[in-house]
């Protein structure tokens, strides 16, 4: 990602909503791309290689939410959904397909442009180079180098944000992590009390993992106050 001129693609049917986040995006200099279909949006996230994805759902060819499927399918770029659906239904399967945020229309643009702002820092946080990180804990075995996680020697495919997640818990086997620090680290500081954010991610990942929420034996939750990767013995 330019450091400089970070490329984000807008995906939405309706002109205005378009030209406006265009000038306020274009404003704080980022190098914008538009699309009005889902169709066109999904060549253009693969074909253009944006930064950053603005989805609206409600696309006049495709369901934005199928459009959301797609892109995480194929590629790592952070999607925003920008949407009228309000529910909390509507947000969570949202999140649980990939999205790395949620904005409810109408939006404030300060608060649009601060949420667009973390999910980049996020995107060239998880990018960039690190130290060597390989982590063993029991039979599970997390390489941050690689971005590889297996379970008794069988590889388990992650999102980057459950892989972020399982990472952090493992560089911290056997402490527990607070949720806020989770969020802070992942997600970014405006994200520090979205916790729903966050329990959505420890659901799949016991689920990809196999660990019983009722009974777990890797992500141990701290009620109230965060999680643990459980040491064995």
């Amino acid at each position: 990602m330019s450091a400089d001129r970070p490329r984000i693609l807008i995906v939405d049917d309706e002109f205005q909503i378009r030209r406006f986040l265009r000038i306020s995006l274009a404003s704080q200099g980022h190098e914008v791309i538009e699309a009005a279909t889902g169709g066109e949006g999904l060549v253009r996230a693969i074909g253009d290689q944006p930064d950053l994805v603005l989805l609206d759902l409600g696309l006049p060819d495709i369901d934005g939410r199928e459009v959301l499927q797609a892109i995480c399918s194929q590629s790592d770029v952070p999607v925003i959904v920008v949407s009228v659906r309000a529910s909390e239904r509507e947000k969570v399967a949202c999140l649980d397909a990939g999205a790395s945020d949620y904005v409810t229309k109408p939006f404030g643009i300060q608060e649009l442009l601060a949420r667009v702002r973390a999910a980049l820092r996020q995107q060239v946080a998880t990018a960039g180079p690190s130290p060597s990180r390989q982590f063993h804990v029991g039979a599970l075995a997390v390489d941050a180098d690689t971005h590889r996680v297996t379970l008794g020697g069988e590889p388990i495919r992650l999102t980057p944000r459950e892989f972020a997640v399982l990472t952090l818990l493992a560089e911290h086997a056997g402490r527990v992590i607070t949720q806020t620090q989770l969020l802070r680290e992942i997600w970014g500081p405006v994200h520090e009390h979205d916790t729903h954010y966050l329990r959505i991610v420890i659901s799949r990942l016991r689920h990809k993992l196999d660990d019983d929420p009722e009974q777990p034996r890797l992500i141990q939750t701290e009620a109230g106050v965060g999680y643990r990767l459980v040491v064995p013995g």
